[in-house]
């Protein structure tokens, strides 16, 4: 029942919003963004910020899985997933299963260049171990990221082509073949100037330094290099996003079919970076067709 209301909730402030749909949301609007306490809290390792929260829709299952990665530039200074509680919710409402991943961010210890990526393994090997328990249906998995966290999502998605030599080096990792990236700064490399000018960080906290054994910090981090790896990525980003405009969709896009894999670019109209990600902004209905495409759900 809680989750219904906060639906209700949500739909009624959409509608709210939709009436001023000329004024997007702001940071402050994306920090004030709340909802529903999860159903279970489960911690994947022993830092403060290596836990995700799941959140089980009514019914018996098994239900379609979401896996929700915040962004905020890769710190903890932008908020982060208590802030995706309010996609959390409305995702279960429609009857898809959350899995809300925290992580250990680049100013946090342990944090960046191995310890974020380490924590995504970490997070995706715990999801599969609760499936059963959980009734939730790995067939049906979709990577949901935001901003940072479309960099991570995208990264998920090309963990498979990772060199054996590389710590981030996994054996039969979990395989995310749709993503849905709301926003992300995926091409470390070629977006290098943006990230620096969007986010104020370096390639450095991101993808590490260079080594005798590592001489391209790029060839385990990053996203736009890990391809073709079979997946399915829609790119989402607001027409007035200014952190990841436009221009960074289309272009991840032509990489990825030139890579021979598939991708769709979907432009919300008036929406910030910030709209992307609440369900109560006018964009939300847009963002959430996406997501349920991305899952093969019928629609309604």
């Amino acid at each position: 029942m809680k989750l219904h209301r906060f639906l209700l909730a949500a739909l009624l402030a959409g509608g709210m919003a939709g009436a001023n749909a000329a004024t997007p949301m702001i940071l402050a609007d994306y920090l004030a963004l709340t909802g529903p306490a999860p159903t279970t809290r489960y911690p994947y390792g022993e830092a403060p910020s290596q836990y995700a929260e799941l959140f089980v829709p009514a019914g018996a299952g098994p239900f379609p899985v979401a896996v929700l990665v915040h962004g905020g530039c890769w710190t903890s200074k932008f908020g982060g997933i208590t802030q995706l509680r309010n996609m959390a919710g409305a995702l279960a409402a429609r009857g898809i299963a959350v899995w809300n991943v925290e992580y250990r961010r680049s100013d946090e210890p342990g944090g960046g260049y191995p310890g974020t990526y380490q924590d995504m393994h970490a997070a995706l090997e715990l999801l599969a171990k609760q499936a059963g328990p959980n009734r939730l249906d790995m067939t049906r998995l979709v990577a949901v990221g935001h901003s940072a966290g479309g960099q991570l999502v995208q990264w998920i998605a090309g963990r498979a082509r990772i060199p054996a030599s590389s710590p981030l080096y996994r054996a039969n990792t979990l395989p995310v073949r749709a993503v849905v990236s709301l926003g992300g700064l995926a091409d470390l490399r070629g977006e290098a100037a943006l990230i620096k000018a969007s986010c104020g960080r370096d390639t450095v906290e991101l993808a590490g330094l260079p080594g005798p054994g590592r001489p391209d910090v790029f060839v385990d981090t990053n996203a736009a290099e890990l391809m073709p790896n079979g997946s399915l990525t829609f790119l989402v980003t607001g027409e007035l996003d200014t952190i990841s405009p436009p221009r960074v969709a289309h272009d991840y896009a032509a990489k990825a079919r030139k890579a021979g894999d598939a991708a769709e670019v979907v432009i919300l109209p008036r929406a910030s970076h910030y709209d992307e990600v609440a369900a109560s902004s006018p964009a939300w209905p847009q963002v959430l067709e996406v997501i349920e495409r991305a899952l093969g759900q019928p629609a309604r």
